[in-house]
């Protein structure tokens, strides 16, 4: 798997970004946000139980990441068709304001190492991808266990600090000064 330092692969996917057929579809790449902090989380598979709590969880607390110029990202092997079929489905997915990226054939899941071994899916996975592109961290929990977006948020935050954080730091909190 990638790791803390890693530069974040390129891809070419397919992504869902609204409910309505029209405009439901585009193609995003690693340059598609250029210059940006990137959240990319990944999950198991559409239409399961954990998944729309976190996806769900993520899109309430997009404004506070756009609000740190990230994009967030997610990601599942599941195709873009399955993608708008289960936000059309979900009422909690209608309104996402990011992109489902749809990597069916494995290749992104594949170069980041979070292709569950057992099951051929996504882990549940989450990069924090700074905007030279390197990867600033990374958190994988089993796929029954649901991820804290509020903890990826403060993460950002003291990655962008670009100082020492001490344990459970906050947003606005004093950071650590190393004097001699």
């Amino acid at each position: 798997m990638l790791t803390i330092g890693d530069k974040f692969p390129g891809f070419k996917v397919k992504a869902t970004v609204s409910i309505n057929m029209n405009d439901a579809f585009t193609e995003l790449t690693e340059q598609s946000y250029a210059g940006k902090w990137l959240v990319l989380f990944a999950w198991p598979k559409d239409f399961t139980f954990v998944c729309p709590t976190e996806i769900a969880a993520f899109g309430k607390l997009n404004s506070q990441f756009v609000d740190r110029d990230t994009q967030i990202l997610g990601l599942s092997v599941d195709s873009e068709f399955v993608h708008l079929a289960w936000r059309q489905q979900k009422a909690e997915l209608h309104d996402l304001p990011f992109p489902m990226l749809a990597d069916v054939k494995r290749e992104l899941s594949m170069a980041l190492g979070i292709l569950d071994k057992e099951e051929g899916v996504a882990q549940r996975a989450t990069f924090i991808v700074d905007p030279q592109g390197i990867i600033r961290f990374v958190m994988v929990t089993a796929l029954n266990v649901g991820r804290n977006p509020n903890e990826v948020l403060r993460v950002l935050d003291a990655l962008q600090t670009d100082e020492l954080c001490p344990c459970n730091w906050q947003k606005g909190e004093a950071t650590i000064h190393i004097t001699d």
